[in-house]
């Protein structure tokens, strides 16, 4: 079971990079009013949401203890992460306070993650 815990604990980070990746690349379009949500964003996403839930139900099947309000903090963020970036994934220009507010909550999430003990 630990092996397949760790595999979408990797899965994940590779969820959370593709997010990341996507809003760094597109930091200079964001001072130029020219920023887009690129798919990487939209399912690095979708990758962190899959794999975050089945992370938690693998690590309750181990008897495991889950952080249940921590889990729902993050799933919150995620979701209106998703939300921005699914509403607008089609549009040529997004305006830097939603671009921004993406990459702040991608941060923010990551930090929720590895701070929140």
């Amino acid at each position: 079971m630990d092996v397949l815990i760790n595999v979408f604990v990797a899965l994940h980070i590779i969820g959370i990079a593709s997010l990341l990746g996507g809003f760094l690349t597109q930091m200079k379009a964001m001072g130029a009013g020219e920023a887009r949500f690129v798919p990487a964003m939209l399912h690095g996403a979708l990758t962190m949401l899959v794999t975050g839930v089945a992370l938690v139900g693998l690590n309750q099947a181990d008897d495991q203890s889950v952080n249940n309000i921590k889990i729902g903090v993050k799933l919150l963020v995620l979701i209106v992460i998703l939300a921005l970036v699914y509403v607008k994934r089609d549009d040529a220009k997004v305006d830097k306070g939603t671009f921004a507010a993406v990459g702040g909550l991608t941060v923010a999430n990551i930090f929720i993650a590895t701070l929140w003990t």
